[in-house]
């Protein structure tokens, strides 16, 4: 049987949360405007591509920030 292993963070030690975005919101309005566009018009789904491609890009380079400024031992073993 597989124990459940929970551990709380060491003394001063504090969970990372992602900094609060829109960026997720917008790049599923531009998933859904591509998506629906390929039924209604070529333009709506050209902008909802380029929406989402824009935000995507943007996300990932916010996460890669975020992942760069924790520490250097976040990662090390307890």
């Amino acid at each position: 049987m597989a124990s459940l292993e929970t551990e709380a963070p060491r003394v001063g030690e504090e969970i990372h949360m992602p900094e609060p975005s829109l960026l997720p919101i917008l790049n599923a309005v531009g998933v859904t405007l591509a998506i629906v566009g390929i039924t209604l018009s070529i333009w709506m789904t050209i902008i909802g591509a380029l929406l989402f491609l824009v935000t995507l890009v943007k996300w990932i380079r916010a996460a890669a920030r975020e992942m760069s400024e924790l520490p250097l031992d976040h990662h090390a073993s307890r």
